[in-house]
């Protein structure tokens, strides 16, 4: 038998590696996505509807941006299904070369001046085959951490998780912020290509990271003692239906605030408002950045007082943050804007950093990798993806009337708060029905 101080090396080794793993792998992934959000923005509208009137070419790029969060719960069960039948560790390999492969073959795509029709429909192709990617990435990392960690170090685990999604957006604002100085015409040809053609040398380095990722102990042990499910999906729906729900509502605005300020309110102050393109950009790395620093923070004061606390008190601060949030995009005010965004960032942020440890420790272990895949890609697919779209036409339809589009940002946030809690509230009944079983089954032994 190893010393206990052995065993606590290979488990710290084991979470580091699974974690920093985890981290690579979402950090890029979401860096595909997000270089697809803010080149719909800028970019497709220009390069694959070139014919449409400017309007109908920005609501086709965004319905094209949705692909991929339509496509994203068939990956979440496709790889759910294989991450809970035959080991996570593989599973996540593929889904890095899959959206590694999409994410380059769309900075080689030629644009409808050269191929015509084909260039938007192969577009659509490829953000599927993204979103199918990213459905079965962002669960399977989540659970690789969170199982490979050890009590209140789950939540510092899902938390690194999170951190994958804004320095995928560091980069991705970054790329762009590098290309946006090139000159219109150069942008719109070839400069917007770059961002997605630098994914190729990205994916190489997180596969080298992610293949000395030891796979889950909590699937090595359910593997073992026979619990491996046949059809994971099934047993979701059969055993937890209501916690899917519940998970599906309680990720709402953790998956669209991000594409609501980083695709729509891009296209928005660009276009209609007139503030400069590289200007929005820099105060969109600005938050990222700030996101990037205060996650982690959160994560500890959440150890502290509890996750619940953390991500309803955050909930709450951006509900609350609502109307001066929206009063600062329309006053054309940067600094009034930047505050308010930096201050946005700061109240979901607290909120996103513990979503995956939350979401991780609702579901059973065997069929952990396909529940909360299906929740947060269901809930990608439901609001999601179609934020941007929704939110303009919400926008066009009233004028440019910013309070319609208000009325929908802080539902979403209402949405969410409801979905935490019922979610925290459920969590803490099936930990303490486990509590009660475990202390009978010692009482038992004890006789």
């Amino acid at each position: 038998m190893p010393s206990l101080t052995t065993a606590q090396h290979v488990a710290r080794q084991r979470q580091r590696r699974s974690t920093t793993g985890a981290f690579v792998g979402t950090a890029l992934e979401w860096y595909d996505f997000y270089i697809f959000g803010t080149a719909a923005a800028l970019v497709f509208g220009h390069v694959f509807y070139p014919g449409a009137a400017p309007g109908a070419a920005l609501m086709a790029s965004f319905a094209t941006f949705w692909v991929g969060f339509l496509a994203r719960p068939i990956g979440g069960v496709i790889f759910g299904h294989l991450g809970d039948r035959i080991g996570r560790k593989n599973v996540l390999v593929t889904t890095l070369i899959m959206m590694g492969v999409a994410t380059t073959l769309i900075g080689l795509l030629p644009g409808y001046a050269q191929i015509g029709v084909a260039a938007p429909v192969l577009l659509v192709i490829l953000r599927a085959l993204q979103g199918i990617a990213v459905g079965g990435e962002w669960g399977g990392a989540v659970v690789m951490a969170t199982e490979n960690a050890v009590g209140k170090k789950k939540g510092m685990a899902g938390a690194w998780v999170q951190q994958g999604s804004p320095f995928g957006s560091i980069l991705a604002t970054l790329m762009f912020v590098i290309v946006g100085c090139l000159p219109s015409e150069q942008f719109l040809s070839w400069g917007w290509r770059i961002p997605f053609l630098m994914s190729a040398l990205l994916v190489i380095v997180a596969l080298v990271i992610r293949l000395r990722v030891e796979e889950s102990a909590a699937f090595v042990e359910s593997k073992a003692t026979n619990k491996v499910v046949k059809i994971p999906i099934v047993e979701v729906f059969k055993k937890a239906p209501t916690i899917l729900w519940l998970g599906v509502a309680a990720s709402v605005i953790g998956i669209s605030l991000a594409y609501f300020t980083n695709t729509f309110l891009l296209a928005w102050t660009t276009t209609e408002l007139g503030i400069p393109r590289q200007t929005m950009l820099n105060i969109l790395l600005g938050t990222a950045v700030l996101q990037f620093i205060w996650q982690p923070l959160a994560a500890l004061i959440a150890e502290r007082i509890g996750a619940g606390k953390v991500m309803i008190g955050g909930l709450l601060l951006n509900i609350l943050l609502t109307v001066p949030f929206f009063m600062s995009i329309v006053s054309g005010n940067l600094v009034f804007l930047t505050v308010m965004l930096c201050l946005t960032i700061l109240g979901g942020s607290a909120y996103y950093a513990m979503l995956a440890t939350l979401l991780s420790s609702s579901f059973p272990a065997n069929i952990r990798y396909t529940g909360v895949s299906l929740a947060y890609q269901l809930c990608a697919t439901i609001i999601g993806g179609s934020t941007p779209l929704i939110a303009q036409w919400i926008l066009t339809s009233t004028n440019g009337s910013p309070w319609g589009v208000a009325a929908f940002y802080v539902s979403m946030l209402l949405v969410t708060l409801f979905g935490v809690w019922g979610l925290g509230r459920k969590v803490r009944k099936i930990s303490e029905q486990q509590a009660e079983e475990t202390e009978d089954k010692e009482r038992i032994h004890a006789h």
